[in-house]
């Protein structure tokens, strides 16, 4: 076992925060116990050695150690008072004051797509109940390339699915084998993957309706959420809305943020 020496978790820890945002600080063994088959692969001795390719900015390998260190845990229907609040308030209301019939949204620290798809659904269910002209879009962005890998093919276990109705697996998923369902065309044309590192600039785009960004900020510092949370703030449409994760808060004197109820913000 390759072990990791204080100054080289040291190392790892800083160039992850300053390049990408993520805090490991209190990941050490999570780092070393994921990385070691990537050094044992390479004949390396050291985290020192590997971490030196990396700071030659080698951009292969830079998604090799993303990949590996960023958690992407996550199944469908999570968090379900989001996707109840979607239903019952956000869509009624842009009924009402959306007379472009456009929803946009942002997935912002997407996983695996089961967010995105998830929220897909749900508009799709609503729009096919007499809404005829609507049209809808979400973004799904993330920093791993693994993730968006297994967004882009669609394919969930049968126990990512466990909370899904049965009429969803009927209407929008396609048996795959013994265990596992494929996400149906019609529902991926309204998803977009992108990766997207958060912490850099954001590209150009239009402002959304909705932002997702449910347990992601949890990984950075008190600063560094702030800053995103500003940077949210001016990519949504005055009034549009934002929701984080429940363990998630944000602090009301360093955001114009109005708070509705736990973990969803609006734009004034």
């Amino acid at each position: 076992m390759i072990r990791l020496t204080d100054q080289e978790f040291l190392t790892i820890v800083n160039y992850v925060k300053n390049n990408y945002g993520i805090n490991l600080s209190n990941k050490r063994q999570l780092i070393e116990a994921r990385m070691y088959s990537v050094l044992a692969e390479k004949g390396m001795k050291s985290f020192s050695e590997y971490m030196t390719l990396i700071q030659q900015k080698n951009p292969e390998e830079i998604i090799v150690l993303l990949n590996k260190l960023t958690t992407n845990h996550t199944y469908f229907m999570r968090e379900p008072a989001h996707f109840d609040f979607i239903k019952t308030k956000f869509l009624p209301l842009q009924e009402r004051v959306n007379h472009r019939k456009l929803v946009r949204i942002w997935s912002a620290g997407c996983s695996s797509g089961e967010e995105a798809y998830t929220t897909c659904m749900v508009l799709m269910d609503y729009f096919s109940l007499g809404r005829p002209g609507w049209d809808f879009r979400i973004l799904a962005t993330d920093i791993s390339e693994k993730a968006m890998s297994a967004g882009k093919a669609a394919i969930y276990s049968a126990e990512s699915l466990k909370n899904v109705p049965q009429s969803w697996l009927t209407r929008y998923f396609v048996k795959q084998g013994t265990d596992q369902y494929r996400i149906n065309d019609d529902v991926r044309r309204h998803v977009t993957f992108q990766r997207l590192n958060l912490m850099q600039p954001f590209p150009p785009m239009q402002q959304f309706d909705l932002i997702f960004c449910r347990n992601v900020m949890i990984y950075f510092d008190q600063n560094d959420r702030n800053k995103l949370i500003n940077k949210y703030y001016d990519m949504l449409i005055p009034g549009g809305f934002l929701l984080i994760g429940h363990s998630e808060t944000i602090q009301r004197d360093s955001s114009k943020f109005i708070y509705l109820e736990p973990s969803v913000y609006q734009k004034g």
